[in-house]
């Protein structure tokens, strides 16, 4: 009997937190317009080796970015483009985003670090970020031959994007990649969980007569 009440409350936890996934990515791009020209800029494609580099310096790169004073329009809405996209593609949490090319997300996580890595080379020509710039610039580089990972490609490593579009995850696709569904299945038995506690703790306790 406690099963067949705990699975509806699943289900809708499921449904919940999917619907706030995509709302949320939602909302944090429609609150991101610069008022400038809406046409949109081209950004180079990125390998799928370059990625798996590129990801690990992207706290880096966005950081500095966000510090940097000399900016002109396109420099900031690349830099735009890329936080939008990094909240679509779930801020990098699903497991395989970045690595594997079956993943849902892979797309979108080619898509946000392409645009990362747009941000940072544009940075080598400004005065004032240029070192800083150039020491990420070299690490990367360092890294790719490291790990060999210069030739590495997938399926998505010829696409070039545009921040007039946005490229969500394949959501059809979440229940037939097994990682995926797993955090998805895990995120949601955790908001079932959180709303069954708050709801269990939050009724009124019964007054005992005397």
């Amino acid at each position: 009997m406690k099963n067949d009440r705990a699975r509806p409350l699943l289900l809708t936890a499921f449904s919940a937190a999917a619907f706030f996934c995509v709302v949320a990515g939602s909302a944090f791009a429609h609150s991101h317009g610069d008022g400038g020209s809406h046409a949109g800029l081209d950004i180079p494609e990125i390998s799928h080796g370059e990625m798996a580099v590129i990801s690990d310096y992207r706290g880096r790169i966005i950081n500095l970015a966000s510090r940097a004073v000399d900016t002109n329009e396109t420099f900031r809405r690349v830099l735009n483009y890329a936080e939008i996209q990094y909240s679509y593609c779930l801020w990098g949490r699903m497991p395989g985003s970045v690595t594997d090319e079956e993943s849902p997300f892979n797309e979108c996580a080619h898509a946000y670090l392409a645009a990362t890595k747009a941000v940072l080379l544009s940075m080598r020509e400004m005065p004032r970020e240029a070192a800083a710039a150039g020491e990420i610039i070299s690490a990367v580089d360092a890294d790719m031959v490291r790990r060999s990972l210069a030739l590495i490609n997938c399926r998505f490593s010829g696409e070039a994007f545009n921040t007039a579009d946005i490229v969500k995850p394949r959501w059809s696709g979440i229940p037939f990649h097994a990682a995926s569904m797993a955090s998805l299945t895990g995120l949601a038995s955790l908001f079932g969980l959180s709303v069954f506690a708050l709801r269990r703790f939050s009724r009124p306790k019964a007054q005992s007569s005397e």
